[in-house]
């Protein structure tokens, strides 16, 4: 975390545990926030990898699962990295600002993904670096968001994966259940709109953007999930991540066959989960029962709700979770019921 930017939270509240906000001083309200209110959230549990050069787009392009050619100041896109195999080693949005382009992906896979990319510059006029000190992130999100945002910035996205830039803002509206917003800037330029979103806004920890994530059917690959799943498997050809018509790049005959010729074993559902404490991701999920050697599926991410229990993503079985009589479990025997995700669900191959 930027450490003048870790000072400023401080100052306002913030407990900070290696270097994540995890709550403002009352973390059950501010988790009631986040499904009954508007929200402010630090982002500095998000780093990000910082691309420049001439060829950056094209390096790009022959290594992530979309067409990064479509990036722009004015749009992002979210993008799989996978290894040879097809499994995801990490998912990320990718946005442009000037002359540079930024991953932005969670701070404990960035340094594995920034050197496995390392590996593939060769000759390609590109040049990759940590940028998770070039620009403080927060998020903002909740009915009136967007109102409020637009009385204190010249210009705000108004589309999903659009961006906007302005007063060194960045400015990306996000997928979620209410307006919400990723801003990205530098220290300056922050620390005065943070302090005028606070006004009228809850401030929150990290975990509560990560249950956004969860609430709006996005998967975050973490270090517990690093090539566990190809990215049909976490919905990510639902969500806008892939896209089947650009050239190659590591994986892409897996990805392309599982979409012309494959049949798709499983897919990632929303998930409750009874009892006081979320499931790890990577943790494994049971038919109740049935042979605890054989899961059913495995937990992408879960995060307290504040309607007790918690909400998670999992990747199953779809053969699984279309039985109606199917009773679901952590191996700790705490019960897991599906739920709906925002999207449509094609389970149709």
């Amino acid at each position: 975390m930027i450490s003048d930017w870790q000072t400023f939270l401080a100052h306002r509240g913030a407990h900070i545990s290696n270097n994540r906000i995890t709550h403002f001083g009352e973390p059950e309200r501010e988790r009631k926030a986040v499904i009954h209110g508007r929200i402010l959230c630090d982002l500095s549990h998000i780093g990000l990898i910082g691309l420049n050069g001439e060829e950056a787009a094209q390096f790009m392009q022959s290594q992530f699962s979309n067409d990064t050619m479509q990036v722009s100041e004015t749009r992002s896109q979210l993008n799989a990295y996978c290894n040879p195999k097809g499994r995801m080693l990490a998912d990320f949005r990718t946005f442009k600002r000037a002359d540079d382009y930024f991953l932005s992906l969670p701070m404990e896979i960035l340094e594995a993904t920034l050197q496995r990319l390392r590996m593939y510059v060769l000759r390609t006029k590109v040049k990759l670096a940590d940028g998770s000190d070039d620009l403080v992130r927060i998020g903002y999100h909740g009915p009136g968001a967007k109102e409020q945002l637009q009385t204190l910035v010249d210009h705000t996205p108004q589309q999903v994966d659009d961006c906007t830039t302005s007063a060194e803002l960045t400015i990306i509206l996000v997928p979620g259940p209410a307006p919400r917003y990723e801003i990205y800037g530098s220290l300056d330029a922050v620390k005065p709109l943070w302090e005028r979103l606070a006004a009228d806004a809850t401030l929150t920890g990290a975990s509560s953007w990560s249950l956004l994530n969860i609430l709006a059917g996005i998967p975050t690959v973490l270090a517990q999930t690093r090539e566990a799943f190809i990215p049909q498997m976490a919905n990510m050809d639902l969500i806008g991540a892939i896209n089947f018509k650009k050239g190659c790049y590591p994986g892409q005959e897996i990805v392309a066959r599982m979409h012309y010729l494959g049949k798709l074993k499983r897919r990632m559902y929303r998930i409750h989960i009874d009892g006081a404490t979320p499931p790890l991701p990577g943790e494994d999920i049971f038919i109740k029962e049935a042979d605890k050697t054989q899961p059913a599926g495995k937990i992408v991410d879960a995060q307290l709700h504040p309607d007790g229990g918690s909400n998670g993503l999992a990747v199953l079985q779809i053969s699984t979770a279309r039985r109606k009589d199917i009773q679901l479990q952590t191996r700790e025997g705490a019960r897991t019921t599906i739920g709906q995700l925002p999207y449509a669900l094609d389970i149709s191959n």
